[in-house]
């Protein structure tokens, strides 16, 4: 079969002039992306202090742009399989611009709840087409290994980029600022993609099914919505409703895929043991992180007393470790082994989060660092074999939709981690006990007893910030705890799902 890109069969689709110029575009819009997610959490104190959202509201915050980003990201990926993987892109990263703007201005936690969302709809489109057109245009299977290894690098060069820049302008700016560093990629990616980036497309999709989109983004936010909200606050009605609403829906989207000639997603990729344990890793991987990554530039700036951007600088190991592990994690893998290099990865991360539930209010940075590097280097090697493990399963053809599915993964796996690891930090801080005259606000976020702490007497002032410091800390180390099993559980399983998968060789 042929692609509308260029014939698959011939030596000039192999070696496609001018195809790592077009991955430097691609990469700018998984650095827009990573940046975006990396520098709210920094942000957070800030927002908290301006814009007194509740606990409640600061974790919507957090997390309702995976929420919206879950239920749409199939979709989105399927809609740039009919309608062309570069016009969705440069569609999507002009409104991912624009809706920044939206974000950096918000007055009201509801309005920023809102503007996340919104770019969460924007965030959908601009993931799945990356992999895709990466898909479509290395056709040659190390060229495609070593380009994957290079969109991860750069996800995880995001995560530096949007700390160590995000710090410096909280250290000047106001924090509405760290939303605006995405117009200047966005203008780069938008202008230079024009002219750049391939065109590629399925080129017999069959309709777009706009019920199979709605069933997809009612299953998502329902499943997790629920799993949110009975984690912080026990089983209601309410939440079981929802629960069964997207579970109801989900089952809805599986067999209507199932049953349509040219579904939005082929559900068939399941049966194959290699793409579903990826896609298994990938979600309890970023499980197993987020309680920690959500909560780390917290813990550095309002527990430690770091600036922001000795906040960000201190978070450089984890990206530098998953840069290096991404650039070569394809040539191990064909080296050694699929399962050995992602189960090996795995393991590394979940001694690492072990290590960490040692963590305290005075622990010194040697320790912080180290851990933070072997998480790096472990993510960096299960993550980059799993996306080509995905990629390399199925036809270039349907590349946007498999790689909705990956990024799907990702998503759902950060917003049930904030869920329930941030549930978790959450309900263990808010048991703190406090000096006479401690507001309620103080109980709600770790940002608020801090702001306020401003207004109590010197002594009353210190008394609460112990205590509020270390609730806060024993609740990120129990995090951490239950991140390492669900780490060490997901190598194991890994080992077994992955058994003989290899990764494509060239000729």
């Amino acid at each position: 079969m042929t692609s509308t890109l260029q014939p698959a069969t011939t030596t000039e689709a192999v070696k496609r002039p001018g195809r790592w110029l077009a991955l430097s575009v691609l990469v700018l819009a998984v650095l827009l992306v990573a940046v975006d997610a990396t520098v709210l959490g920094l942000a957070t104190p800030y927002i908290s202090e301006d814009l007194d959202p509740s606990g409640t509201q600061l974790l919507w915050i957090g997390d309702v742009y995976s929420f919206v980003i879950a239920g749409l990201l199939v979709s989105m990926g399927s809609l740039g399989d009919r309608i062309g993987r570069k016009r969705i892109l440069l569609v999507g990263a002009t409104a991912f611009g624009a809706l920044s703007v939206l974000n950096a201005y918000a007055t009201t936690p509801e309005l920023m709840i809102l503007a996340r969302a919104l770019l969460g709809v924007a965030g959908a489109t601009l993931m799945p087409a990356t992999l895709a057109l990466i898909r479509n245009i290395f056709h040659d299977p190390r060229e495609r290994s070593l380009a994957v290894g290079i969109w991860g690098a750069t996800a995880s060069a995001g995560t530096a980029v949007g700390p160590i820049t995000g710090g410096f302008l909280l250290e000047h700016f106001w924090w509405g600022s760290v939303f605006l560093i995405n117009l200047p990629v966005m203008a780069v990616l938008v202008l230079v993609g024009i002219r750049t980036l391939p065109e590629s497309r399925n080129p017999a999709p069959g309709p777009w099914d706009l019920s199979s989109v709605v069933l997809s983004l009612v299953g998502m936010i329902g499943i997790v919505y629920a799993v949110k909200e009975a984690a912080t606050h026990g089983f209601t009605w309410p939440t079981a409703a929802a629960g069964l609403l997207g579970a109801a829906a989900l089952h809805g989207f599986v067999h209507r895929q199932l049953t349509m000639p040219a579904p939005l997603l082929d559900m068939r990729l399941f049966r194959r043991r290699g793409f579903s344990g990826a896609v298994l890793a990938d979600l309890l991987t970023v499980l197993g992180l987020s309680g920690l990554v959500f909560f780390l530039s917290q813990y550095l700036q309002l527990v430690q007393g770091r600036r922001p951007f000795e906040a960000g600088l201190a978070e450089l190991p984890a990206a530098v470790g998953a840069v290096a592990a991404g650039l070569v994690a394809g040539r191990v893998a064909r080296r050694f082994s699929v399962r050995a290099v992602v189960s090996g990865g795995l393991a590394a991360v979940g001694l690492a989060l072990a290590v960490l539930t040692a963590l305290g209010q005075s622990t010194g940075y040697p320790v912080l660092g180290a851990a933070l590097l072997v998480v790096g280097i472990g993510a960096g090697f299960s993550f980059t074999v799993t996306a080509d493990v995905i990629l390399s399963s199925v036809p270039k053809d349907q590349a946007g939709a498999a790689s909705a599915v990956s990024e799907t993964a990702y998503e759902l796996g950060a917003a049930l981690g904030i869920a329930l690891l941030g549930s978790i930090v959450t309900g263990v801080y808010r048991d703190f006990t406090g000096p006479a005259g401690t507001p309620a606000a103080a109980h709600e976020s770790l940002g608020a007893a801090v702001e306020a702490s401003a207004h109590m007497p010197t002594p009353t002032a210190e008394a609460l910030l112990s205590a509020a410091r270390e609730s806060f800390v024993h609740g990120l180390t129990l995090a951490s705890g239950v991140g390492a099993v669900v780490l060490l559980l997901t190598s194991i399983a890994a080992w077994f799902m992955l058994k003989n998968q290899k990764l494509e060789s060239a000729g």
